[in-house]
């Protein structure tokens, strides 16, 4: 199985847009290090103005990412640096290619599936549906919701740097996400972020569900689906 950012740039490469497209690798936006707002973080600052000058030399006008954070990143904190960017989510632009019928999810994967809303997905940029129309496009999935989910989302865990710390107290947050998602029923757990998919992951493989219950990227289940 290709990751998922080979996945979503596949979709791309079918969806035969007539303007150039570029993959750019091993790029970085400095999300993580721009999030931290500290005075030290001046190479961060660094980092994103020599992506702007990057991108402004390439003519890049329009930017797909399999990242809420990058999303957020080069949206909302790019500007700053000199540089106005069309950026779509790639749950936004798979959508997309559903609705304008470039893709169809013909085949059948019956099945209830669950949907984590990443924290910068969601509530930083309020995109909840996309992802969702994603899963419910596939023919027999039956979509089924979390206790916490949408504007009330629960993090997978990995925010505020914790999915570089050890617990010292209580139950680890993404045992606690993980559990919420199994307790629905699903048997799949669908993410639409690299960070929830590897705490979400480690979730079912902490509590030993790993053989049970599948997680998977939006992408992944759209191109099984093709």
């Amino acid at each position: 199985m290709d990751c998922p950012v080979s996945e979503a740039f596949s979709l791309l490469r079918m969806a035969r847009s007539p303007k150039r497209t570029s993959r750019l690798s091993s790029w970085m936006t400095g999300s993580i290090l721009l999030a931290i707002r500290r005075p030290a973080s001046g190479s961060s600052q660094e980092l994103a103005q020599g992506n702007v000058d990057l991108l402004k030399e390439l003519n890049v006008k329009k930017i797909v990412t399999g990242c809420p954070h990058c999303y957020n990143t080069l949206k909302n904190e790019y500007p700053q640096f000199g540089i106005e960017l069309d950026v779509v989510h790639h749950s936004v632009f798979i959508d997309n290619l559903i609705k304008e019928k470039k893709i169809n999810p013909s085949k059948s994967e019956a099945g209830k599936f669950t949907y984590h809303d990443s924290c910068y997905l969601g509530r930083y940029n309020g995109i909840y549906d996309a992802p969702r129309e994603i899963i419910s496009s596939i023919p027999q999935v039956e979509l089924v919701e979390m206790k916490l989910s949408r504007d009330k989302g629960f993090c997978c865990g990995a925010g505020g740097g914790r999915m570089f710390m050890e617990e010292t107290e209580g139950k680890r947050v993404n045992i606690e996400r993980t559990e919420e998602a199994i307790n629905t029923g699903a048997k799949t757990i669908c993410s639409a972020c690299p960070f929830c998919m590897t705490m979400i992951s480690d979730g079912v493989k902490a509590i030993e569900k790993a053989e049970e219950v599948k997680v998977k990227d939006i992408a992944e289940i759209i191109w099984e689906a093709l």
